[in-house]
């Protein structure tokens, strides 16, 4: 079994920073694509970052220039690096990875999430 266990949020001030790691274990045979995706209350979850097993980033519009995703490989763990967070940054915060596991097709795994609030 895979597992992804998120962690690092919480409540911070707008203007803010916070960091969140998603670590994937189990019987792993290799993590291609990571990501973020969040879901605020009433809304849909949407992609906020993804990053290719080669470090190719994606980001959505509304978080550019102020989050950076970055991984560790030989450790399956993904990182969000969040900057001058504001108020339309809370929301539930889930990993999400593209993961072959020993003896099994490929599949994508999600974590539980991680809340972050951004209040004054």
């Amino acid at each position: 079994q895979v597992q992804l266990v998120e962690s690092g949020g919480g409540l911070v001030q707008p203007g803010g920073s916070l960091r969140l790691s998603c670590v994937a274990s189990g019987s792993i045979f290799r993590v291609y694509d990571m990501g973020w995706y969040r879901q605020a209350p009433g809304k849909q979850r949407e992609l906020v970052a993804s990053i290719t097993s080669d470090d190719t980033t994606k980001y959505a519009d509304s978080v550019k220039g102020r989050f950076t995703i970055y991984r560790n490989n030989a450790e399956n763990t993904v990182y969000l690096q969040m900057n001058s967070l504001k108020h339309g940054d809370t929301a539930g915060y889930y990993c999400s990875a593209d993961i072959i596991q020993l003896y099994e097709p490929e599949d994508w795994y999600w974590g539980q999430g991680t809340q972050v609030t951004v209040s004054s």
